[in-house]
């Protein structure tokens, strides 16, 4: 599978008029070579790959673990006494236009491949990722299958007295002690806090008082592969003012699934943002703000990966995306509704991956 991507990749590079690319991005190296022990925060490998040559540059710290899992690429073992640069006079000769990912590179970064390399050109690997393979939809399925039971699993967890970090860890501990990671710090929103889309998980504890707004936005990461999913409950019952939230974001969701199943019968490009527009416009013609964010998101080896789904998005969506559908309404003093699920097109179907209940839970 990963020697076929390499493959794909060297020939959008002959079609691109490159002849090399430069590849920094973690979620890029792990997508070309199934490695993903290298840290996102430290540069601790690049990828460079031609038309008839490609390399994999780290240190001895990872140098085994890489001959082992990696042997489709050529490895360029970086140290002070054989730096990157070595290889870069190497090739200098076969290189005379490089790609790089722009929005990935470091000023430093950039400044060091300009000395070897004059002529650079932007280079895009992340639109590989837009359409997933059974196997990686089959694996962000099983990410949501445990963010489910992990949601099942904390509802018990809400109580008078636990604070947003509490039950933040109870999360997190439930999805490592089932073998996986967080895809992302978790979101745990109690009372007012929630009317902050990406609230800052804190010390606030839940009060014994009617209607508390308790939003989880929290994601599985296995194999690789991520989830994410966000349920409001309430901690008490809740105000009709609160119902109505809740309904009305319910039905703002259901009006984007019935927007893209109506467009997918007609045959017609399903517009990403004709899909947000549909859950907008509904929000606000029940006299509730805007959503103050994108309708939804690509997923995959990243949480936040394209198609975005958003009012100035010209993307379309196609057999193989795997994206989130996530309104939500906020009021400030009083709180906030997202609802957040999966879902996959799929053999000209829409698919959720997200099997947790919607239905307005009161604890």
């Amino acid at each position: 599978m990963f020697k076929q991507r390499i493959q794909q990749v060297k020939q959008k590079i002959s079609k691109a008029k490159l002849d090399a690319i430069w590849i920094c991005d973690v979620s890029n190296i792990t997508y070309l070579t199934g490695f993903s022990n290298f840290s996102k925060e430290e540069r601790e490998a690049y990828l460079l790959i031609g038309k008839d040559f490609q390399f994999i540059i780290t240190d001895a710290r990872y140098s085994e673990a890489v001959r082992k899992e990696i042997p489709h690429l050529k490895l360029f073992e970086r140290s002070h006494q054989n730096p990157t640069e070595k290889l870069f006079e190497s090739l200098k000769n076969k290189i005379k236009v490089l790609g790089i990912e722009e929005d990935e590179l470091t000023v430093l970064e950039y400044k060091s491949l300009k000395k070897h390399f004059k002529k650079t050109k932007h280079f895009n690997l992340k639109t590989n990722r837009l359409i997933k393979t059974p196997e990686e939809i089959k694996k962000i399925e099983k990410a949501c299958k445990l963010g489910d039971l992990a949601f099942k699993y904390i509802l018990k967890k809400i109580r008078t007295g636990i604070s947003e970090k509490e039950l933040a860890y109870e999360l997190e501990k439930f999805i490592k002690e089932n073998g996986a990671e967080l895809s992302f710090p978790s979101i745990v929103a109690f009372g007012k806090n929630s009317s902050v889309p990406h609230h800052q998980t804190g010390n606030t504890k839940l009060e014994e008082k009617h209607g508390q707004f308790v939003l989880l936005d929290f994601g599985v990461k296995l194999e690789n592969y991520c989830s994410d999913m966000t349920r409001t409950v309430f901690f008490g019952k809740p105000s009709k003012e609160q119902q109505k939230i809740y309904e009305t974001v319910l039905s703002a969701q259901q009006k984007a699934v019935d927007y893209i199943n109506k467009t997918l019968k007609s045959g017609k490009k399903i517009w990403a943002s004709k899909v947000d527009i549909a859950a907008r416009d509904y929000i606000i013609s029940k006299g509730f703000p805007t959503i103050p964010h994108s309708l939804g998101h690509g997923i995959g080896l990243e949480v936040h990966e394209h198609p975005s789904l958003s009012p100035k998005s010209k993307e379309d969506l196609k057999s193989g995306m795997v994206f989130s559908i996530e309104p939500g309404i906020y009021i400030p003093n009083l709180g906030g509704v997202r609802i957040e699920d999966l879902f996959v097109l799929e053999n000209q179907q829409l698919r959720a991956l997200t099997g947790s209940s919607k239905a307005l839970i009161i604890i």
